[in-house]
Parts: structure tokens; sequence; C-alpha cells
């Protein structure tokens, strides 16, 4: 069990809490689409802030990849490969989970704050793990992206904590590096050890 008294840890949800979309799931959109799949990765990435600040809806972010890449999908096009790209996300990082719950079951306060599109907002707050956390908050529903400072201070408003007493644990350097520059303890997450470590030095008191 973890005790970290008096704070509240929020975490990263993609390549955090899941692990990363596999190899399969990638190389299968490519093939959906028939390109090669650096080139798919590109589109993907380009516009991808857009999908998860809300500025760009979910269908319309696929027909914009679909136009840089020379093609144009129909809605069905565009349900089948949303689906295989939302449900890659969903393959839980079990010893991550299993942190959670220590956390929860030591009393420590928790909050998920992703970046990711408005169709992610329902299933994550139905999620099992999410019932171990006070607030989800979707970047998408915020109109903001990590790593503006605005959605932290945004997401700790809410909460009612000071930077001071706001833990931050995410995959991304510039996201990390933009919380701690607002005061916040943070973890750059590369793994469950460096992780579980980390929680473990909170708990015995460490800054």
């Amino acid at each position: 069990m973890l005790t970290i008294p008096d704070r509240i840890v929020l975490f990263d949800y993609g390549e955090v809490i899941s692990r990363s979309p596999s190899v399969a799931a990638r190389t299968a959109l490519a093939e959906l689409v028939g390109v090669p799949l650096e080139e798919l990765d590109v589109a993907y990435e380009r516009h991808r802030l857009d999908l998860d600040r809300g500025t760009l809806g979910v269908v319309d972010y696929w027909r914009t990849m679909a136009a840089e890449l020379g093609q144009e999908w129909s809605l069905s096009q565009v349900q089948r490969l949303w689906t295989v790209d939302f449900t890659s996300w969903f393959e839980p990082e079990p010893a991550v989970v299993d942190l959670l719950v220590e956390l929860h079951e030591g009393g420590t306060r928790m909050a998920l704050l992703s970046n990711a599109g408005l169709d992610f907002g329902d299933p994550l707050r139905r999620t099992p793990f999410a019932t171990l956390m006070e607030r989800v908050f979707i970047s998408a529903e915020m109109g903001l992206v990590k790593p503006d400072p605005e959605i932290y201070r945004r997401a700790l408003a809410d909460l009612g904590v000071e930077p001071a007493q706001a833990v931050f644990v995410d995959n991304k350097l510039v996201n990390v590096e933009a919380a701690a520059a607002l005061g916040i303890t943070t973890h750059h997450f590369t793994g469950v050890d460096g992780l579980r470590a980390f929680l473990r030095s909170l708990a015995l008191g460490s800054p």
C-alpha cells in the first residue's frame, strides 16, 4: 500500500496507464489505407493535437488525414479506421493499474489528465481504473492540450489544490517540464519500476 498524504497525483493515460498501440494495430491501419506505416504515422501525428484540443472533430480528423495522403475516405471507412485506432489505446499496463490500486487503498487522491479527443471522454470515465480517480480531465473537453500551462492550472483549480500539492506523471518529457515549471512535482514515465520507485520516495517523504 502506498500513501502520499496531502498530495494529489495526476496521471497521463496513453502509454502510462495504457500500453502503446501495438505494431500489429498500427500496421493494420496502414494496410487498410494502403500506405507505408511511416507515411501514415506522419499524417496521423500532424493533426493529432488539433483533435486533442477539440478544434478538429473525429470525422474531420480522419478525412484531413485522408486528404494529406491523397485519398478520400467514406464514413464507413472512417468508422473502420477509427475502431482499429480507438481500441488500440485500451490495452492496459497491469502493473501501473496495480500501483493505482495501492495508492487508492492508501488514501492518496488521484486524477487523470489526458490529451485525448472528445470520443475518449465517456469511455475513460467508465473504464474500471477510473473508479479510483477523483476526476478525469480530457483535453478536448477543456479546449486545451498539454503542455499549455493553462491546462494544468485549470485542472488544479478544479481540484482545489495549489501546484505544490500536486504530482504529475507523463511519458512525454515536454509535458513533464511544463508542469514542473509551475511548481508541480513531476515524474517522467519511462517504465513501471521507475514509477514505483518515485511513488515510494514520495510516500517516504522525499521531495
